[in-house]
């Protein structure tokens, strides 16, 4: 709730816009009893029409000045949620964004999409509830209360008993549902994770004909979800019949104690009537209060879930002294590297050594599991060595700006991902100033070129997300293309062509030599096949983290 609190402050003169009309409201609306009791007390009861005329009008008017409070008090919080959540949701995004791979393994792709959607809307209705009812019911609680004092000291009594009642059973409720809300929205992302796979996996799932396994473990995770909800649901149903026999019987109570007072000639008929109303301001202020509770530990869960994230400090960040690195490629170097993942007990690479320079091309070949891909990560610094340096250009890359090392580097994953958009957009992904000359050159150099001029629409071709709309060597070529275009000195391979045909990876690798023996592109290539590893001027053995030749 800091966080909340934090977003709040930043609309100061909204929310105080928002008490002032609260504030307005409340006051005509404990107003118009009054004035009722006034017409019955001395215009009904003396027959007098144009006093109850007079008064009439009144109440119209302060009718009105309630109604436009009101409506424009639901604008400033609507305004005020909407953009707090709107805040909320891009520093979610930015924060993630300044993540390590550590972080995003810690939470969890799943989680993640879970606070930034679901938690942070909670958090958003919370606000505007909050600012709509809680600033509210305490002025119309007070206010009632007094007005009834005012109205009958001895009747008041009623309060003493009802509103305790009332207090006791909030607080058990919130003492209930709070652990409830926390676990579901756990489960809540546990149900993202398991749709996630469901929908990333569906060709796997129908290969090994695994509909059924699926829908098992889906259901699982559903049930989960659903026992809990209903759980949390069994305490929030009681609320309304609590609510309804409190307000009954406090009704019956005030008819019966405040005929035996009318009868007694102790209190006119209008104070009673309006003795009623705010019996019923009150009744209903306990009741929006009572519908906060019901919101407030599901929001509190959600905002502490949006709080852990946002005060996650990153593990990889820039030096405070960041060192320039010397531009162009001159070498990259692994020094008495060891590195292991958090948690882990054994290290996946251990004491790596190697050197290589401007425009050499270099094969590193290793069985599954020996630490290829892990190593080519601490070059971009997405993970921090745990020992000894990497160094580019002789300055360690922790010593550097992230931005600016990854900006001279280029990097074509294993399984390429395109964005959705048109080809062009994510040629330009990674220099959005790039030219169709510049496009098409670098989709040439990738043997794409012919692909794309075959579309109709060529450059400006849709691409679906993921690139689904594509096959996996076009994806392939469109990647490396992208890359091309940013025009790196030195660019990383991570087995460009493991989801490939023969014929596919045969271009490939034409255009890895192209690319060093043309443009003197430094080349680092991860690889399962000796027959492609053979083409580069050196290779590297890997074997369970270790460099073995």
């Amino acid at each position: 709730m800091r966080r909340v609190m934090q977003y709040l402050k930043q609309y100061k003169i909204a929310i105080i816009l928002c008490v002032v009309l609260l504030a307005v409201q409340a006051v005509t609306e404990l107003w118009l009893p009054d004035l009722n009791a006034d017409i019955i007390n001395n215009g009904v009861a003396m027959n007098d029409t144009n006093y109850v005329l007079r008064v009439g009008a009144q109440m119209l008017v302060v009718a009105l000045v309630s109604a436009l409070s009101s409506a424009a008090c639901s604008f400033f919080a609507a305004r005020v949620s909407s953009a707090t959540g709107a805040k909320m949701r891009r520093d979610m995004f930015v924060k993630v964004e300044s993540f390590s791979m550590s972080e995003v393994d810690k939470v969890g792709t799943a989680g993640l999409i879970t606070r930034t959607t679901n938690d942070i809307t909670q958090v958003q209705n919370a606000v505007q509830m909050f600012l709509r009812m809680m600033l509210f019911t305490p002025i119309m609680l007070i206010g009632s209360v007094f007005m009834t004092l005012k109205q009958d000291v001895a009747l008041s009594s009623v309060i003493l008993v009802v509103v305790p009642v009332i207090v006791i059973f909030m607080v058990w409720l919130l003492i209930k549902t709070l652990p409830l809300f926390n676990s579901m929205q756990s489960k809540i992302d546990r149900l993202n994770q398991v749709m996630r796979e469901k929908l990333s996996g569906v060709r796997v799932i129908r290969a090994f004909v695994q509909e059924d396994y699926e829908e098992k473990r889906f259901d699982r995770a559903n049930k989960d979800l659903t026992q809990t909800q209903m759980k949390a649901m069994g305490y929030i149903v009681t609320l309304m019949p609590v609510m309804t026999i409190v307000m009954n019987f406090s009704t019956l109570a005030v008819y019966w104690f405040g005929a035996k007072r009318i009868d007694a000639g102790l209190m006119q008929v209008g104070n009673l009537t309006a003795f009623m109303t705010y019996i019923m301001h009150i009744l209903m202020s306990v009741m929006m209060s009572s519908m906060m509770f019901v919101m407030l530990p599901r929001a509190m869960a959600s905002a502490k879930r949006v709080g852990e994230v946002l005060d996650m400090e990153p593990s990889i960040e820039n030096a405070e002294d960041v060192q320039d690195i010397p531009q162009g490629f001159e070498s990259l170097e692994f020094k008495n590297v060891t590195f292991h993942y958090p948690g882990a007990e054994e290290p996946v690479l251990s004491d790596i050594n190697f050197k290589i320079k401007s425009g050499e091309t270099m094969a590193i070949i290793g069985s599954t599991g020996s630490g290829k891909s892990t190593l080519i990560n601490l070059i971009a610094r997405l993970y921090d060595v745990s020992g000894g340096q990497v160094l580019y250009n002789g300055v360690d890359v922790r010593n550097v700006d992230q931005d600016a090392l990854r900006d001279r580097l280029g990097f074509v994953p294993q399984k390429a991902f395109l964005f959705e958009g048109t080809i062009a957009s994510n040629l330009r992904y990674g220099k959005d100033d790039a030219t169709p000359e510049d496009m098409w050159h670098a989709l040439e150099v990738a043997q794409g070129k012919a692909f794309v001029e075959e579309k109709e629409d060529g450059l400006n071709s849709e691409v679906s997300q993921g690139g689904a709309n594509l096959s996996g060597g076009q994806k392939q070529r469109v990647a490396i293309a992208g890359i091309i275009a940013m025009r790196p000195r030195c660019i990383v391979l991570d087995e460009p062509t493991a989801m490939l045909d023969p014929k596919g990876r045969s271009e490939v690798m034409k255009t890895v030599k192209e690319l060093n023996s043309k443009y003197g592109i430094t080349i680092i290539l991860i690889t399962h096949y000796m027959e492609e590893a053979a083409q580069c001027e050196r290779i590297i053995v890997m074997d369970k983290g270790k460099v073995l030749m």
